[in-house]
């Protein structure tokens, strides 16, 4: 029986990727897990993997731009399991790539919405259940190195990005009095489906050759490596840390 055992956790964007590594090492270090994303049928099968391996999970379909589904999604998750001890807000696109004079508006607003918007109505709600129960807890956003590196055609990922550090260190100032630490995991390079729409956007010889040239290990993470990072803020061994930027990114951040 590990420390997570009895514990609660609710992971975002958990249909692929990031969000669904997290889910599974939650689950497998003894937590009970709530799933949400947008796309049902891809977390019921999360959530079927993690029941037959053992585990206690449960699934809900969230747009985490909408205060509504939001709400909802927290309340799910303490009506399902009494608790809510991990908070993982992970869900997020990448928009439009495209320079700023062509970028549409509309496109622009849909990615704060999510990105941005989403982290705060994630954190409001998450929050407000942990500061509820009085048990303390931990809330991980999940940026990217673009939290703090922006880049030609990504004018509006980048500042949804580099919102969620000034929400992630407001949001510890307020609630560390009350045991609820909050933390950023901002990743660089990572094996998911955003990554391969990347590749397919620049193309695979430009892409290859970055990560040849500016990652120290010659190569993209995979997500189970992202998760354990988030999983380890969540844990006592991370009791210490709280407002703070942790970059898993191969050393990619220390070439540019």
């Amino acid at each position: 029986m590990g420390e997570m055992t009895g514990k609660v956790a609710l992971i975002t964007g958990a249909s692929a990727g990031i969000g669904r590594a997290t889910a599974e090492l939650f689950a497998a270090r003894g937590a009970k897990v709530v799933l949400a994303a947008r796309r049902e049928q891809e977390l019921q099968e999360v959530v079927e993997g993690i029941k037959e391996s053992g585990g206690e999970a449960s699934s809900i379909k969230t747009d985490v731009s909408n205060s509504e589904d939001v709400r909802r999604m927290v309340t799910h998750t303490v009506d399902s399991f009494g608790r809510l001890d991990f908070a993982i807000n992970n869900a997020g696109i990448e928009g439009q790539i495209s320079s700023i004079v062509d970028l549409d508006e509309n496109d622009w607003d849909r990615v704060l919405d999510i990105n941005l918007k989403g982290n705060y109505l994630c954190i409001k709600y998450e929050a407000e259940a942990m500061l509820r129960a009085g048990n303390g807890g931990s809330i991980v956003n999940v940026g990217s190195v673009n939290s703090f590196l922006g880049f030609a055609g990504g004018a509006a990922y980048a500042a949804s990005k580099h919102g969620q550090v000034g929400l992630t260190t407001s949001a510890s100032a307020e609630f560390a009095p009350q045991g609820i630490r909050v933390n950023i995991v901002c990743p660089g390079f990572v094996d998911t489906p955003m990554h391969h729409r990347v590749r397919g956007i620049i193309g695979d010889e430009l892409f290859d050759n970055v990560l040849a040239t500016s990652v120290h290990l010659k190569r993209a993470s995979e997500p189970e490596e992202i998760a354990g990072t988030i999983v380890f803020l969540c844990s006592s061994d991370a009791s210490y840390i709280t407002g703070q930027t942790i970059t898993p990114d191969g050393g990619f951040t220390l070439t540019v």
